[in-house]
């Protein structure tokens, strides 16, 4: 008798600790679910906050663009402006002439048609012209002679390299020449 009783007990023990068990384990699930939940809200308010952010950096950068905008058309208006001319000035230029031809006192007014008085345009083709030629017949040649397998792209390849080349050499020596303004 002592044995079943004592069997009753440890089974009613054993199963009250059972239960106990799925209870916890059932608050843990739960718990569980709710701290995913929590975690998945916060990582939702932080992308929330992003997006607020880059919002508000699109919305100054529009401003900013919009203001630079004004800026740049207000210098353009200023530039587009005719500018009045107030006052002129005319200089005349004496300039003796040679003793053999024996005319008059040796001086004349120069009214700016002889070509002594400001720089001219040189006539004739640029060295930037010349170079952008002959470094794109250069190029050409050499890159069909290197390709072996197609020549045409490697003409066509190498007469673009050879006439940018080209061009920036003979660019340069117009620079030095004066014929064009250095940037």
């Amino acid at each position: 008798m002592k044995n079943i009783v004592l069997t009753g007990l440890l089974s009613v023990f054993l199963m009250t600790a059972c239960k106990k068990d799925d209870r916890t384990a059932e608050k843990s699930l739960e718990q569980q679910k709710l701290e995913f939940q929590a975690r998945q809200l916060e990582i939702e308010k932080q992308k929330l906050a992003i997006e607020k952010e880059k919002i508000v950096y699109e919305a100054q950068k529009k401003a900013d663009s919009i203001a630079e905008s004004k800026k740049a058309k207000a210098v353009a208006e200023n530039n587009s402006r005719p500018q009045v001319i107030r006052e002129t000035r005319t200089v005349y230029r004496d300039r003796e002439t040679s003793s053999g031809s024996g005319s008059g006192n040796g001086t004349y007014a120069n009214n700016g048609t002889s070509s002594s008085q400001g720089t001219t345009q040189k006539q004739g083709m640029s060295k930037a012209a010349k170079g952008t030629i002959i470094g794109t017949v250069g190029g050409a040649a050499a890159g069909a002679i290197i390709s072996k397998k197609n020549r045409g792209l490697g003409a066509v390849i190498g007469g673009v390299v050879g006439g940018a080349t080209g061009y920036t050499i003979g660019r340069s020596q117009d620079r030095k020449d004066g014929r064009v303004q250095p940037q």
